[in-house]
């Protein structure tokens, strides 16, 4: 019964997709009302998404309605996952003879009766090099069903065991020991009695910094002028903190927060024109920490980063412009710190040695940039 069941369609679907999902890491997309085909996201490939479709389209007018279908699927799923352009190939499986392909700007599609009518397409050839021959097997009917479906499950297995581990909650220690040291140094500071002491000493100062008093960089970031300023702080620190640290890692937290908190030093001293301290611009660069890493895992975050996150984050540079008192440019310049940096730093599973490499790259020729701003033009 099984291998009645088999037919060269169904055999060439689940041949697509064991290839799509063990080799090129495709993950299914569930959408609602879709009949007949299967729809597939990575969204790191040159195709961001693959669908395979089973159903049979017998003329041209039903390819026009399929295609009309798709274009508005595929815009759906463009806004759901941050998406500026997102190509599509359609693999059909079962075509009349009165049905002809159809190739618009981001969608191209094939016909394949079975694997040997991949060399009609050299262009999908050379964006999956390796799909012709990974499409043949030895093995046949029970055996190759066998395999394909183990195959498969233990891919999906092995991407939920990760995905887990990145989303399994952390004890956030370094986000309560900066927590600590930040409220630790404002309590000296008052018990001392010289509290504004501390604050000429160590704040941010564009002057003394040109002169040479680099450390008030990262001492600033670790002050704060009241109370009501140190309490904001440390409740956004430990709510955004927590994640960052739970999602990144200590060592990558820690080395987001000190970078965002220095170009948000370095951005105050070369656009504003005062004083300043806090730890909002460290802050503002695990946001955009929590941007980047959102954006890779937008499968799963994407509601939140529409619905939470970048309206946190506009509401936040609003008030900043409106406000008196408010240094908006260490909120700016944390912002793109955050998230460059955690481009050179990488999402665990996801980011690969290439994208890393060219985060650092464009990280270090920022800061160079600001700084040559700083001290040639300030």
């Amino acid at each position: 019964m099984l291998e009645e069941s088999l037919d060269r369609k169904n055999l060439l679907v689940m041949k697509l997709l064991h290839y799509f999902i063990t080799e090129k890491n495709y993950n299914p997309i569930i959408l609602q009302g879709a009949k007949d085909e299967i729809w597939l996201e990575n969204l790191d490939s040159d195709y961001k998404i693959v669908r395979i479709v089973s159903g049979y389209i017998h003329n041209e007018e039903q390819m026009d309605f399929d295609l009309f279908k798709t274009k508005k699927i595929l815009s759906k799923i463009k806004h759901k996952t941050f998406s500026l352009q997102m190509n599509l190939l359609s693999i059909y499986t079962d075509l009349g003879d009165s049905a002809e392909l159809q190739d618009t700007k981001n969608i191209s599609s094939i016909y394949l009766y079975d694997e040997n009518d991949l060399k009609k397409y050299p262009t999908v050839l050379e964006i999956f090099p390796n799909m012709d021959k990974k499409l043949k097997f030895t093995e046949e009917g029970l055996q190759l069903f066998l395999k394909i479906t183990n195959d498969i499950s233990l891919k999906n297995k092995t991407d939920q065991e990760k995905v887990e581990e990145v989303f399994e909650p952390k004890n956030p220690i370094m986000t309560k020991i900066l927590i600590g040291i930040n409220v630790a140094i404002y309590l000296y500071m008052v018990l001392s009695g010289s509290f504004d002491d501390y604050i000429n000493l160590y704040c941010v100062y564009g002057p003394l910094i040109k002169a040479g008093q680099y450390y008030r960089l990262i001492t600033g970031i670790f002050l704060h002028a009241n109370i009501f300023h140190l309490l904001m702080n440390m409740y956004a620190l430990y709510v955004i903190g927590s994640q960052i640290e739970s999602f990144m890692g200590r060592t990558k937290f820690l080395i987001i927060y000190l970078f965002s908190g220095l170009m948000g030093s370095l951005f105050s001293i070369t656009l504003g024109s005062y004083a300043s301290v806090g730890a909002s611009g460290a802050i503002f660069g695990l946001l955009g920490a929590m941007l980047y890493f959102g954006y890779h895992y937008r499968v799963y975050l994407g509601n939140v980063l529409k619905s939470q996150i970048i309206p946190l984050i506009l509401l936040n540079l609003l008030l900043g412009f409106v406000m008196n008192g408010v240094d908006n440019f260490a909120h700016i310049g944390g912002l793109i710190g955050g998230a460059l940096i955690s481009v050179g730093l990488g999402v665990k599973y996801k980011s690969t040695t290439f994208e890393r490499v060219n985060g650092f790259i464009v990280t270090i020729l920022f800061t160079l940039f600001i700084l040559f701003m700083f001290f040639m033009y300030k």
